[in-house]
C-alpha cells in the first residue's frame, strides 16, 4: 500500500481556530472526513487515506489541541459544541457540501454527537465509527459495569488538576504512564511513535489534549461508588442515527469493553457492525486490512 503525500494545509476558521488539515484525493469525488482521537493526530488514518484517496476526497484534520493546530489552554474551549463547529466550519472552508464522517475514539465522540444532534443532518451521508461508544450506552455502563468503570478511571486522573505541574514540566507521556501504565504498542511504526513523542513533549499541546476530557464527556464514578444508576440519572432523549452507519470494533479494547455494543442495534436504524478479534483500541492501524475492507464494502453497499 503506497502512502499518499502528507502535505498539510492551514485553515483559518471563522471562530479564530486554525487547523492543520490533510486534504487529498479527487476534488470532484465523494468526500470522507476522518476525525482522529486521543492521543494521536490525523495520521491515525494513514492506512485508510492510502487506500481510499485514489477514489475519494479524503480530509483529515489535526483537531484543535493536537499537532500544530490551535491549542487554547482553557478547558472551556473544548466543549462538544465547539468541537463540532470546527468540523462544520472546516467543511465550509474547503467547499465540501456532503460527506461521510469517520471517527475514532474522541473523534468518534464528535462524530456521534454530530449525527445525534443533527448538526449537519442535510450534509452527512454516512457515519463510520471505530471504537467509540454511543454516549447513552457508555454513560449507563460507567454506573453499572465494573469493567467499564475500572477501564475509565484514567479519566479521573486526567481531570485532576494536581497533575497539571507534571504536564507542564514533562508533557503528556508521564501522565499516560501514571494513569494508564502506558507501555506503547509494538505494532506502531517507529516514525509514528517518534512523531507522537515529539508532539506530546509540548506542554501546551499536552494540556490542550487533556482539556478534551475536562470540558465534558460522561461522569466517571470512583470504584467505591455503588454499581447502580443513581436516582438523579436522567439521560437526554436522543434520536436514532438515521444515516447508514458502520461500526468497526477491536474486541480486545482495554478502554472500552465490548459491552458498549450491547443494544447498539436499537439506537441505529441502518447498522453494519464488524467485530475484529485479537485487536485492541486502535483498530485503524492495528488491523488496517480488515478496517479498509469493511469500509470499502460499506461504501459500495450504501453508495448512490
Amino acid at each position: 500500500m503506497t502512502e499518499v503525500s502528507q502535505e498539510m494545509v492551514r485553515i483559518s476558521l471563522p471562530s479564530g481556530i486554525e487547523l492543520d488539515v490533510l486534504d487529498t484525493g479527487p476534488r470532484d469525488a465523494e468526500t470522507l472526513i476522518f476525525l482522529h482521537g486521543f492521543p494521536e493526530n490525523h495520521r491515525t488514518w494513514r492506512h485508510q487515506i492510502a487506500a481510499f484517496s485514489n477514489q475519494y476526497r479524503c480530509i483529515a484534520p489535526d483537531q484543535r489541541g493536537y499537532g500544530r493546530s490551535s491549542a487554547p489552554q482553557d478547558a472551556a474551549q473544548y466543549t462538544i459544541d465547539k468541537l463540532m463547529r470546527d468540523i462544520v466550519q472546516m467543511a465550509d472552508a474547503l467547499g465540501v457540501e456532503k460527506f461521510t464522517l469517520v471517527g475514532h475514539d474522541l473523534g468518534g465522540v464528535v462524530a456521534w454527537a454530530m449525527a445525534l444532534k443533527g448538526v449537519v443532518a442535510d450534509r452527512m451521508e454516512r457515519l463510520v465509527i471505530a471504537n467509540a461508544p454511543h454516549p447513552l450506552i457508555l454513560s449507563r455502563l460507567l454506573y453499572t459495569n465494573v469493567d467499564q468503570r475500572a477501564a475509565s478511571q484514567y479519566i479521573r486522573a486526567f481531570r485532576d488538576t494536581s497533575n497539571d505541574a507534571l504536564i507542564r514540566e514533562q508533557g503528556l507521556l508521564p501522565l499516560l504512564v501514571k494513569a494508564l501504565d502506558f507501555q506503547g504498542s509494538e505494532v506502531m511504526e517507529d516514525r509514528e511513535r517518534a512523531l507522537l513523542m515529539q508532539q506530546w513533549s509540548n506542554p501546551d499541546t499536552a494540556m490542550a489534549m487533556i482539556n478534551w476530557y475536562r470540558a465534558g464527556l460522561a461522569d466517571v464514578p470512583p470504584m467505591d461508588a455503588p454499581f447502580a444508576l443513581p436516582a438523579s440519572y436522567n439521560p437526554p432523549e436522543l434520536p436514532n442515527v438515521a444515516v447508514p452507519m458502520l461500526v468497526v470494533w477491536g474486541m480486545d479494547d482495554s478502554a472500552l469493553p465490548d459491552a458498549n455494543l450491547d443494544g447498539l442495534e436499537d439506537l441505529v436504524d441502518d447498522l453494519t457492525l464488524v467485530k475484529v478479534p485479537d485487536c485492541g483500541h486502535f483498530v485503524t492501524w492495528e488491523a488496517p486490512e480488515i478496517f479498509n475492507r469493511s469500509l470499502a464494502e460499506f461504501l459500495a453497499a450504501t453508495g448512490s
